[in-house]
């Protein structure tokens, strides 16, 4: 009796994961009224971080490099710098360090404070 209980229990508990998996799975722009940051003030911090420098921004204004890839489009993407998840926090992760995230980046650490980082990545989920 016990066997057929617990094999009763197994569909509930895959139907169970697979909500809590494909949750994960909307866009990242569908809830932007939640998320932590200030996208206008955002805008302008792409730009004095330099960000422009190796990045194609849209909306942020002066010359902008290749050598990084584009970031328009970025809430739609499923990862970040190749294999990172792509939610705010781990964004905002890469972007402070990502050093860390990946070792030997060509990406470097330009000083985002915690405050800015959170301005920058809420910028960042408004491109389309």
């Amino acid at each position: 009796m016990t066997g057929r209980r617990g094999h009763r229990a197994w569909p509930a508990a895959s139907l169970l994961a697979g909500v809590v998996v494909l949750s994960g799975c909307s866009s990242l722009t569908e809830d932007s009224g939640d998320l932590p940051g200030r996208p206008e003030v955002g805008r302008v911090l792409l730009r004095e971080y330099g960000c422009i420098a190796c990045h194609q921004v849209p909306g942020v204004p002066g010359p902008q490099g290749s050598v990084g890839p584009p970031l328009g489009g970025l809430a739609d993407r499923r990862a970040i710098a190749g294999s990172l998840p792509n939610t705010f926090d781990d964004l905002a992760r890469w972007i402070q360090d990502p050093q860390e995230v990946e070792p030997g980046t060509l990406m470097p650490d330009v000083g985002v404070t915690d405050e800015d980082v959170d301005d920058i990545v809420a910028y960042l989920y408004t491109l389309e």
